[in-house]
């Protein structure tokens, strides 16, 4: 027979972080928004996108004003932490669901905030999307086929 040990049991030290979720969207873009609150001592960076710093991941310049617009305009720009996994469309419109879902998370956080959001139109999904490619329609979603003259 083989010897029997008795193990005790490991204690889970590390305490999980609370988070806000919310999801944006644009497009075929999705952005699924966690946001901590941020320690004072942290040196963190603000915003993480697909486990890359912010600035990485969008390289434009004018991003910047697009996905920090909501933030801003509330104020909590050093308040909270934000990470979000994103898929799908281009850069623009994971940068747009982005900017959709961090609103939606200010939201969550405070309903003070929802006034100054939807008054900018940040709340509000853009219904824009790619329109799909019709059968007989020469390739692509609005040409026609070229009829022949003779």
């Amino acid at each position: 027979m083989a010897k029997q040990t008795k193990e005790t049991p490991k204690k889970k030290t590390n305490k999980k972080a609370e988070y806000i979720w919310a999801v944006g969207r644009r497009k075929r873009a999705v952005a699924r928004i966690r946001m901590y609150e941020k320690d004072t001592k942290s040196d963190a960076v603000d915003i993480i996108v697909n486990d890359k710093p912010v600035g990485q991941y969008f390289h434009n310049p004018v991003a910047k004003l697009t996905y920090a617009e909501p933030l801003e305009l509330t104020k909590t720009l050093g308040k909270y932490r934000v990470t979000a996994k994103v898929e799908g469309s281009g850069l623009e419109g994971q940068m747009d669901a982005i900017k959709h879902g961090i609103s939606r998370a200010l939201v969550k956080a405070d309903e003070v905030h929802r006034a100054i959001l939807k008054s900018n139109g940040l709340l509000t999904r853009d219904p824009r999307e790619k329109q799909k490619r019709m059968i007989g329609h020469g390739g692509s979603a609005r040409a026609k086929k070229q009829s022949p003259k003779r």
